[in-house]
């Protein structure tokens, strides 16, 4: 298990990482308004992306018969033919949503990104059904090497380019060679079929993921296309780096925690003997693994995110700082439900996700009030953060309804995650109590989180007895 985490979360934070520095290269070497222009390429492929994924990798790992090969075939030949599908809705979309964004002048930059989703389809599924057998290796090369030739790229694209183009081809380079990286890690040849009842039988496991995926489109990037339109380019640069800080670590957690979680969850036979209470032990360990990636996420960037802009972005993203803690606080939310969603997911619960994220999207018309208002950024984060208060909370009432979950030994860490969020959102407090916050934050996961601080306990106990 130890090991096992570690691989996964260094593959993983490797993977995020090298993006992040492709991000602030392009960032420090092309102007704040180019920056804003190139943030809205990864949103127009975000449309597309998160609109038409069925969640078929989480299938090939949930399903009882991941392992079949022709069930493989044809998870990837439905795959193909939905990022093929999803490319041609991106050139249709192009022109439209440049004029939407008021960067026209873009489009040809927008219809060259419909190459992505179609690279993005012809990934193996090796590298997602090994990890059935908690072998996250392959995963983790096919993650980290398209990010580490995309960042090796970025610095002389931009020096070149001098602007937003450097972005565009960074990303397509990086697409590429993940889709390369996948087949040169995998164990079984590549094959595509299309049939039919593995077809409708993942429509039906992927519905609800397919319109939860929408709303994580508005979740992840309703604000930024609103704050773009409202506020222009500028603005739009300096949020979108903001969210690159604070999404960053976010999207390294939540994926961590489903690739060591799921296979688990969806291994465990709830009517063996036993199997009810270490379903409950191991999915309570799975949510206080969430409460405490969020937590100790949002105290790192709540401290060290202002001398950060300053030292590798300079004066330029200045305005970025007064909403860092509060983006910080936003995120974190969104790594507490992958917890409650993980385990609803190991469960065939794939609609548990989409309710709790309904909410959120619900508070966007009241970001735009706002920001048409005159209140800011950061009154519209603010609101922000409310809505992913309120679909963390639905996501656990949720949990507890429709797989049964136990919750009361989680009211601890949950309250001390409350107070931990509100100190860190508010300005104006003392410094000597922000940097009291991991102290505080450290005593407490220790003493509140129980079965998750058994869970490391037993597997460090069977490592020392090898």
């Amino acid at each position: 298990m130890i090991r096992s985490a570690f691989l996964v979360l260094s593959g993983n934070a490797a993977g995020s990482l090298l993006s992040f520095a492709r991000n602030l290269v392009v960032a420090r070497l092309i102007p704040v308004e180019d920056f804003g222009v190139a943030a809205t390429l990864a949103l127009v492929v975000a449309i597309v992306e998160m609109v038409s994924a069925l969640g078929l990798q989480q299938q090939i790992v949930q399903a009882r018969d991941g392992d079949d090969p022709r069930f493989q075939a044809a998870l990837q030949g439905f795959q193909v033919l939905r990022g093929v599908l999803s490319g041609l809705a991106l050139l249709l979309l192009a022109g439209p949503f440049a004029r939407f964004m008021g960067v026209p002048e873009a489009t040809w930059g927008y219809r060259a990104m419909a190459l992505v989703p179609v690279l993005n389809a012809l990934v193996h599924f090796d590298v997602y059904r090994l990890s059935r057998a908690m072998r996250f290796g392959p995963g983790v090369v096919a993650g980290v090497a398209p990010g580490a030739a995309s960042l090796a790229a970025a610095w002389p694209l931009a020096l070149w380019l001098g602007d937003w183009r450097a972005m565009l081809g960074a990303i397509l380079l990086g697409s590429a060679l993940g889709a390369l990286a996948s087949h040169l890690v995998a164990e079984r040849p590549y094959r595509l079929t299309l049939d039919r009842d593995v077809t409708l039988r993942a429509l039906r496991f992927g519905w609800p993921l397919l319109v939860n995926n929408a709303l994580l489109f508005l979740v992840f990037n309703g604000d930024r296309a609103l704050v773009g339109r409202e506020l222009g380019m500028a603005a739009l640069g300096i949020f979108s780096m903001g969210l690159t800080m604070t999404l960053t670590p976010t999207l390294v957690l939540a994926k961590s925690i489903q690739s060591l979680f799921l296979p688990r969850l969806s291994a465990l036979d709830r009517e063996a003997p036993g199997g009810e209470e270490r379903f409950q032990a191991l999915a309570r360990a799975t949510l206080e693994t969430g409460l405490a990636n969020g937590l100790l996420m949002a105290v790192a960037v709540s401290l060290l995110g202002g001398p950060f802009v300053f030292l590798v972005l300079g004066e330029h993203y200045a305005p970025l700082v007064p909403i860092l803690a509060v983006l910080s606080a936003a995120q974190a939310l969104r790594v507490f439900k992958t917890g409650s969603a993980v385990v609803a997911l190991s469960q065939g619960r794939t609609g548990n996700a989409l309710a709790a994220n309904l909410v959120r999207v619900a508070a966007l018309p009241l970001a735009w009030a706002v920001l048409i208002g005159g209140g800011g950024l950061e009154a519209a984060v603010l609101v922000g953060v409310a809505g992913e208060a309120l679909g963390f909370a639905l996501s656990l009432a949720l949990v507890r309804a429709t797989c049964g979950l136990r919750l009361r030994p989680l009211l601890a860490p949950l309250l001390l995650a409350a107070v931990v969020l509100v100190v860190i959102s508010v300005h104006g407090l003392p410094q000597e109590l922000r940097l009291g916050l991991p102290v505080v934050l450290a005593l407490g996961l220790a003493a509140g989180m129980n079965d998750l601080r058994r869970l490391l306990w037993d597997a460090l106990s069977r490592r020392r007895r090898r």
